[in-house]
């Protein structure tokens, strides 16, 4: 008898929660989840789109719940109340993108003391913190859970200088802090839990088309040909090849993986 190896996608009966659900990556890890038959609750502060997805998901077991990361204690208690009238998700995923208005000055030359320490609190914080406090709930109720985290390949290798090169766009010094920490604490969180059948892993995407955050909506010319030439693929990833990643891993088809660091990125990190 041959295995049907497609059924381990299915997330059938599974319930996710997805905090940045709205956003370029979140959209699309949401639908790739609802195509597998999950249960998905959207977290997010972005209200029209959430009501835009309410009218596109329509015959899907989809929900939009409104939740702001700006204050963590806030945030914090939301989920929890969230979690005792809902119940426990079977998958968290996090790929939220919360920032200051002033992000787009982190940078060595712009950076502030204050601009590091709200975006510490409202992106690496809330991140780990949430991801935590979702563990524990999976560890009382025991659940086999599956606990997704984003970080990036500027969490892992510096940034490349080269390809802001003739651009408006400069390296950013607390976004590498950030990503760092998020990728490391998703191994230390998969060594504690995982004897309780919690799997614990991030995902780190390299340059992806679309929107960047504290940028115009339109992304530089000069970057992207800067980008292309430095990646072995030669071009930029899209959000739904992140999604296709992020549904693996939220499956029973990834079920001996945890503590990894799964990387999108077109090669740039192997050279």
């Amino acid at each position: 008898m041959i295995k049907n190896y497609l059924d381990k996608f299915s997330l059938k009966g599974k319930k996710a929660y997805i905090i940045g659900g709205c956003g370029l990556i979140g959209s699309e890890i949401s639908e790739a989840l609802l195509s597998a038959s999950a249960e998905v609750y959207i977290f997010d502060n972005n209200k029209k789109k959430g009501n835009f997805f309410r009218k596109k998901f329509i015959n899907r077991k989809y929900n939009f719940i409104y939740f702001d990361l700006k204050n963590l204690n806030q945030a914090d208690k939301k989920m929890k109340n969230f979690i005792k009238k809902y119940g426990c998700p079977d998958i968290f995923i996090n790929c939220s993108y919360p920032a200051s208005k002033d992000w787009k000055s982190s940078s060595f030359k712009e950076n502030k003391l204050h601009i590091l320490r709200k975006n510490i609190d409202m992106h690496l914080n809330s991140h780990t913190w949430l991801s935590f406090q979702i563990c524990e709930a999976m560890k009382k109720k025991k659940i086999t859970g599956s606990v997704i985290m984003l970080g990036s390949i500027y969490g892992l290798v510096g940034q490349n200088m080269s390809i802001y090169k003739n651009t408006k766009i400069s390296e950013n010094m607390n976004y590498s802090i950030i990503k760092g920490g998020i990728i490391n604490f998703s191994r230390q969180l998969a060594s504690y839990y995982g004897n309780h059948n919690i799997r614990v892993n991030s995902i780190c995407p390299g340059g992806i088309i679309g929107h960047a955050k504290g940028l115009s909506n339109k992304q530089d010319k000069n970057f992207l040909r800067n980008y292309k030439k430095n990646c072995p693929l030669k071009r930029l990833g899209t959000s739904e090849e992140v999604a296709s990643s992020t549904l693996f891993l939220a499956s029973d088809a990834s079920s001996y993986i945890t503590g990894t660091t799964f990387i999108v990125d077109g090669g740039w990190t192997a050279i």
